[in-house]
């Protein structure tokens, strides 16, 4: 860890790769030539050249995340210590906890499908769609 406070500048689809944010440079790259990420609120490409204290905000579907570098380092670390790399912003956690509670109810209210409905099945919503659809004349 002592070579990562040496250094000054870094490339950012490295150090996005280095702080575990993607698998492979590749990815990271692809991600910043989508538009995906933004260095102090500008669109950049991923040779972009970071520093400590730079401002990145990173979009990963459907979340959005917002940090501050801390540090840089030289090669890729494990998840404990990639976690000192960067410090999130309070409102950028919260915002992530509030749409996690927002995702898991709304797939608690829809039930999972097993595959395609039976023979059986599929004469039951014949019938209840038909019986939906028809309307009691008056």
């Amino acid at each position: 860890m002592a070579r990562a406070e040496t250094l000054y500048t870094m490339r950012l689809d490295k150090w996005l790769w280095c702080s575990r944010f993607y698998k492979t440079r590749a990815q990271a790259a692809a991600a910043i030539k989508g538009n995906k990420i933004r260095v102090n609120g500008l669109a950049v490409k991923a040779a972009k050249i970071v520093r400590v204290a730079d401002e990145i905000k990173l979009k990963k579907t459907p979340y959005q995340y917002t940090f501050t570098i801390l540090k840089l380092s030289n090669s890729r670390l494990s998840a404990s210590l990639a976690a000192h790399l960067y410090k999130e912003d309070k409102d950028s956690i919260q915002a992530r906890e509030a749409l996690s509670v927002q995702i898991k109810a709304e797939n608690a209210s829809y039930p999972k499908t097993v595959g395609r409905p039976t023979k059986r099945n599929r004469r039951e919503i014949i019938r209840f769609t038909r019986k939906t659809n028809e309307q009691p004349e008056e």
